[in-house]
């Protein structure tokens, strides 16, 4: 999406915490697995970028990826997961 489509960014940012509710008992009871596996396919090396300024473009993914919710639901099993880890 281009910075000057206000309405299009306007819907995206309201649509995704609605989106990140409704897949909030995925989120909470494997949020780790699927955060992980969400930023590795994001942050691949094919991947377009989510923010090019110069272009003057930003992706949903930005969105997704910076909003304090999605950390939220995720931390439960993120904390659990370096439990695990730590008695290895």
């Amino acid at each position: 999406m281009r910075y000057e489509e206000k309405a299009k960014l306007t819907a995206v940012k309201a649509l995704i915490p609605l989106a990140i509710l409704v897949a909030s008992p995925a989120l909470l009871t494997a949020g780790a697995p699927i955060r992980r596996r969400y930023l590795r396919y994001v942050y691949r090396d094919e991947a377009p970028q989510i923010l090019d300024k110069e272009q003057g473009w930003v992706s949903a993914h930005y969105f997704v990826i910076s909003h304090p919710l999605l950390e939220w639901l995720c931390r439960p099993t993120e904390t659990l997961a370096r439990l695990v880890e730590r008695r290895r």
